[in-house]
């Protein structure tokens, strides 16, 4: 019998959060609809749409969004052009052209990246006099944001509800996270009907995402139970329906709980926070801007989990258990989620994607200078030294 509930300090007192409204399941971009009216009435009668070229369009979401802003006269200006990892310039540009319109409020309509930007964007429109790096450097704490609907077409990011965001500093390799209150989306749409078009490489790396997110979540040194009853009912879902939506990219059912378990998992992560897989992942696609998030993750992903199993065996023996069966040793467990990871076609290293052996001291000095990495390393559970992040990097070549 399993007890990672003794791995846990019943005289700490955590912080549990869950504050977003989301409608969830299919047809929920309809509810679109009752928000447009609810910020019609509150006198919002402009709003900034932030999204990327594409998706937006193609998934039907836009169609929905546009008709029910126009018959609440609701006037929109729509910033489309939001990349993956997107840069604080991108944002500035996108504040300065809300502010110019002016926007009362945020819609995001994408994953991740626009979330993010959309949330960003928000800060700067009660911010005016401020810039997207000074807000990622820490040179100010906002108090207050825009209003954000975030409509989201990924199954993996799970920023729709929750209080952080993450952008680029690109002339400084700086990837940082923030989280404040402020940004907690007022609404998220979470539809899995605009995720059947999701590619089969996103479908897999925002699924690995969301395991990714839980798996730091339950094991840092600030997890609560909830945060490991989460991490355990994401993976066994991720598990069960990642392959069905690899096989069929149209199965509702399976998007339908892969979505779920990406929306549990931001909450988790709201909640027990991140550590290592995220703070060494940053690094990496700051270094090359056009490198998948999921997919970093999922390299990192065996060798943390070697790193921490000393400190929180029992509780990756719970959580991973529904894709991991022997989990006795570091070594075992690493291997077995490499296996999993495997299994859904994500076999990579870092040497595949271009990385070194000379890459690894640049990307620990980037681990540990880039704000706001330096806290989640100093929340894992085991200690967060320069030759252990090393280690790490160099065991994902």
């Amino acid at each position: 019998m399993l007890n990672w509930e003794k791995e846990l300090n019943i005289n700490e007192v955590k912080e549990i959060r869950t504050r977003t409204t989301v409608y969830f399941g299919c047809g929920a971009i309809q509810k679109i609809n009752d928000i447009a009216k609810t910020y019609a009435e509150r006198g919002i009668d402009k709003v900034v749409v932030m999204s990327g070229r594409n998706a937006y369009k193609s998934t039907g979401a836009w169609a929905v969004v546009e008709k029910a802003l126009k018959e609440n006269n609701i006037g929109y200006i729509n910033y489309d052009k939001v990349t993956p990892n997107p840069t604080t310039e991108a944002i500035d540009e996108a504040a300065k052209m809300a502010r110019e319109f002016g926007a009362k409020a945020v819609i995001t309509i994408g994953g991740g990246s626009p979330t993010d930007a959309g949330k960003s964007v928000a800060i700067l429109l009660k911010y005016p006099n401020e810039t997207g790096s000074n807000l990622y450097e820490f040179k100010f704490t906002p108090t207050e944001a825009a209003p954000i609907v975030a409509i989201n077409l990924t199954h993996g990011t799970g920023s729709e509800t929750n209080r952080f965001a993450v952008a680029t500093i690109l002339e400084k390799n700086y990837k940082p996270a923030i989280a404040y209150d402020c940004i907690y989306p007022e609404f998220a749409i979470d539809d899995p009907d605009l995720m059947l078009g999701l590619s089969p490489k996103q479908t897999r790396y925002v699924s690995i995402d969301a395991v990714n997110h839980v798996v730091e979540a339950a094991t840092s040194v600030v997890a609560s139970p909830y945060a490991v009853t989460l991490a355990r009912e994401t993976i066994e879902l991720v598990g069960k329906y990642l392959p069905k939506a690899i096989s069929n990219p149209t199965d509702k059912e399976a998007r339908y709980y892969l979505c779920y378990a990406a929306m549990i998992a931001g909450v988790c992560f709201d909640n027990g926070l991140l550590h290592y897989t995220h703070a060494l992942e940053h690094p990496l696609s700051a270094m090359k801007p056009d490198f998948s998030h999921g997919l970093g993750l999922a390299i990192l992903l065996p060798a943390v989990i070697r790193n921490i199993y000393s400190a929180k065996s029992e509780t990756l023996s719970y959580i991973l258990e529904p894709i991991v069966k022997d989990t006795s040793s570091a070594e075992k467990t690493a291997q077995g989620v490499y296996e999993w990871l495997k299994s859904v076609d994500v076999p990579n290293k870092l040497t595949d994607e271009g990385f070194t052996e000379a890459d690894v001291e640049k990307l620990t000095e980037l681990a540990f200078t880039t704000p706001s990495l330096d806290g989640l390393l100093s929340i894992a559970p085991t200690k967060a030294t320069r030759e252990a992040v090393s280690a790490i990097y160099r065991e994902s070549l």
